[in-house]
């Protein structure tokens, strides 16, 4: 990716998005992480435009990437009158996320089996 805005994944991100999706990830959530990525920062037009998503898809991604603290948001005013401009940049390297990414799905795994454990134990009593 070269640009700031009209990027186009390339082979490798597409194939990590697919794998981030894979593991449950919301494709629209994997599709911002990646392209804020690898930019320094960006807008939310950026993304749309860069990643190929619709305004709310946008939206919905990067609050639930801000809840996480996967990125940060700053504002930067505009001239005159208006609202300011949303800036977003990653909080960490994409390689530090996946590790929280792959915490967070051990939870989950570890979840699943105590709860079948539970229940093997409830069948079988």
């Amino acid at each position: 990716m070269k640009q700031k805005t009209e990027q186009v994944f390339t082979q490798k991100d597409e194939q990590i998005i697919d794998l981030f999706a894979d593991l449950g990830m919301p494709k629209n959530l994997a599709k911002t992480l990646m392209y804020i990525s690898h930019v320094e920062d960006c807008r939310s037009t950026d993304i749309e435009t860069g990643a190929e998503l619709l305004q709310p898809q946008v939206s919905v991604a990067v609050q639930e990437l801000r809840r996480r603290g996967w990125i940060t948001k700053h504002d930067i005013k505009k001239k005159g009158k208006g609202r300011p401009v949303h800036h977003y940049k990653l909080t960490a390297s994409l390689p530090s996320l996946l590790k929280s990414f792959e915490s967070e799905k051990i939870q989950e795994v570890e979840a699943v089996k105590k709860n079948l454990s539970a229940l093997e134990r409830v069948l079988l009593s």
